[in-house]
């Protein structure tokens, strides 16, 4: 039976023991289902998994140059939050990297990417424009017109 297993797992590298059971079954073994896991484990068949998409994103932000100065790099993110009324509330957060001074914190009810730049416009009239702004995927940050 492990003799079976492993070369069934060796012609077909990317097969589970589920799929091995199915594959056993159809050539005619007819053996407890506890047993063909058992025996898998044994042979030290299991599937290793794939690396999740996020620690891919991650190594990507290794190479970032960290802030030198202030106005160098802003990082901007949403604050999310809900009222005693029950109504949500989302928060604007935008924070310069290197000094940590957050230059706004736009709290509102709801936010569109045209609400991000007219509150991003405000605050450079003010303060300067930065050198690169950092933001996550969210749908606010990926629009058009945040890019222009």
């Amino acid at each position: 039976m492990a003799a079976r297993i492993k070369a069934i797992c060796e012609t077909r590298v990317r097969y589970g023991y589920r799929r091995v059971d199915v594959l056993l079954r159809r050539e005619g073994w007819h053996v407890n289902q506890k047993r063909i896991p058992r025996i898998y484990n044994e042979l030290g068949l299991q599937l290793r998994n794939k690396t999740p998409k996020r620690r891919v994103k991650a190594k990507l932000r290794e190479d970032r140059a960290p802030a030198t100065r202030p106005n160098d790099v802003w990082a901007m993110d949403f604050v999310h939050d809900q009222l005693a009324t029950g109504r949500k509330i989302r928060v604007l957060t935008v924070v310069d990297t290197f000094s940590r001074f957050s230059p706004t914190v736009d709290p509102r009810f709801s936010y569109r990417a045209e609400d991000v730049v007219a509150t991003l416009e405000r605050v450079c009239a003010k303060l300067g424009y930065p050198k690169t702004i950092r933001v996550d995927q969210g749908s606010e940050f990926v629009s058009r017109d945040l890019d222009l």
